[in-house]
């Protein structure tokens, strides 16, 4: 997810959407999901997989900010823990 959210950055995106032909991948390379990080075979199916409940999906839950280091750190126990002093 997070190198999705940095794929979604404006000058990353447009050079992903403008890829050049390369016969190795589904539809040439050309019709690519940035979202889902998905090489779909042609128009038609790129309109059914944007449609679709997984890609809402995705594009939903990447319209959360992602955690920074410092709160995953935090999650993880390695952050800075004040305790609270009792009376």
């Amino acid at each position: 997810m997070d190198q999705i959210a940095e794929d979604l950055k404006p000058e990353k995106a447009a050079r992903l959407l403008k890829q050049e032909v390369d016969f190795d991948l589904p539809g040439d390379g050309q019709f690519y999901c940035i979202e889902c990080d998905r090489y779909l075979v042609d128009e038609a199916t790129m309109a059914k997989h944007k449609s679709s409940k997984r890609h809402r999906q995705r594009v939903k839950s990447l319209r959360e900010v992602p955690y920074s280091y410092t709160e995953a750190e935090a999650a993880g126990g390695l952050g800075i823990y004040n305790a609270v002093a009792s009376k």
